[in-house]
């Protein structure tokens, strides 16, 4: 019955246009940020014989904007028409990537930076317009599914797309892989044109500035239990994630006393499972409430990477890989829908700028600090602190759980 009903919410889903749409967008963004992000490492790599900081500098265009801009390109996105917003976002990072291949021709390579600097400050202004679309366009009660859907999407090209990057790379070269890119986002624009039209935003009497609106947003997430709840689990999810990142490579080497290269196994599994439990989440958001998909996977992930840690096993290592990717869409599924529902339509952008910060800022922390972690303590003591983290994240799941059982 709960399966039939979940056949039939996926169905009205994916009747529904803006849906097609905006996962069409999705699919042509994700395949054209992969081919970059890829190529762009393997080309930097070989014009410079591998310096550990030039590719740092990499991850440094892509994850600087995030802090800088995510704050304000909230605040505007709840200013903008978000379906003209994301048609531009998509339209500038293509000609951005368009110069690029112009200054690569001329032999500036360098400029290669630039391109992973832009396209990632405009997503700061595209993604909380796309997650606003999903609150004006879709019934409460398909959010859910709706999110799951999208990050089933990210699980497949987190498999797929570093195959799909290097093979562009190596085949094409880095010319034509920046023009891969360059079309994939026009062609996300173009998908993007489809859905429906934005609604005419009418300008307020007392119109206020940026800075009072942004000040506004920060007052609206600290005034709401829930959504400050949430922040703290974003922070600690971010902590528990960003120590065990860079330490996969060691769990191998150290603790399992295996080549290097059993990591892509490891690597996979994890995949698969994140796959499955976003097609799980699809199938079943009728019959699971986001609080519970959210407690459910920070609990299993907190028992995964305690047993990944301490496991000698490369089997037994590799099931709990399993089982900490098929629940780790839990917790992104379960947080996002819960801020959509518990935020409204005019706030959206603001409430993500404030959140989705808390999660990478946490992240890149615990990442830099995760070798030191490594070198005082082990490889085990890294795995087991962040279980710890997932733990804590639950400490703060457990007041909206007692909420909801008391409004029942």
């Amino acid at each position: 019955m709960v399966s039939a009903q979940g056949d039939i919410n996926l169905r009205e889903l994916l009747t529904n246009r803006f849906v097609r749409m905006i996962f069409l967008s999705e699919l042509f963004l994700q395949a054209g940020i992969w081919v970059r992000n890829f190529a762009v490492l393997l080309f930097v790599t070989d014009k410079t014989n591998g310096n550990p900081l030039a590719v740092s500098m990499i991850s440094v265009a892509d994850y600087l904007p995030i802090f800088i801009f995510s704050f304000i390109g909230g605040a505007y996105a709840d200013r903008w028409q978000p379906k003209k917003t994301m048609i531009w976002c998509d339209l500038l990072s293509a000609a951005s990537v368009f110069v690029v291949i112009g200054a690569l021709i001329f032999g500036s390579w360098q400029v290669i930076f630039f391109a992973m600097l832009v396209s990632s400050t405009l997503s700061q202004f595209s993604q909380p317009s796309g997650l606003k679309l999903f609150k004006i366009h879709l019934e409460e009660r398909l959010i859910q599914q709706g999110m799951a859907v999208y990050q089933t999407i990210y699980a497949v090209f987190m498999i797929f797309g570093p195959v799909i990057g290097t093979f562009a790379y190596q085949r094409l070269g880095i010319d034509l892989s920046i023009t891969i890119t360059g079309v994939a986002f026009l062609l996300s624009a173009a998908a993007l044109s489809f859905i429906p039209r934005d609604e005419k935003v009418k300008k307020a009497e007392n119109a206020t500035n940026i800075f009072q609106e942004m000040k506004s947003g920060v007052r609206y997430v600290l005034a709401k239990k829930e959504l400050k709840l949430l922040g703290c689990g974003f922070l600690t999810a971010g902590l528990g994630v960003g120590l065990i990142q860079p330490m996969n490579i060691f769990l191998v080497t150290d603790r399992l006393g295996l080549p290097k290269e059993y990591l892509q196994w490891l690597v996979m599994v994890n995949g698969i499972g994140m796959i499955a439990g976003g097609a799980f989440s699809m199938f079943f958001s009728r019959s699971v409430s986001p609080l519970k998909l959210l407690f459910t996977g920070l609990l299993a992930n907190a028992l995964g990477l305690a047993v990944i840690g301490a496991s000698t096993s490369l089997w037994l290592t590799l099931a709990a890989e399993l089982v900490s990717g098929l629940f780790l869409p839990s917790i992104q599924i379960g947080i996002s829908t819960m801020v959509l529902q518990n935020t409204e339509a005019d706030y959206i952008g603001r409430v993500n700028g404030t959140l989705y910060p808390l999660f990478t800022g946490a992240m890149v922390i615990t990442m830099s600090l995760a070798g030191l972690v490594k070198t005082w303590l082990s490889v085990t003591a890294v795995f087991e602190i962040a279980a710890l983290f997932f733990i804590i994240g639950l400490c703060f799941a457990f007041p909206l759980m007692k909420e909801r059982s008391h409004a029942r």
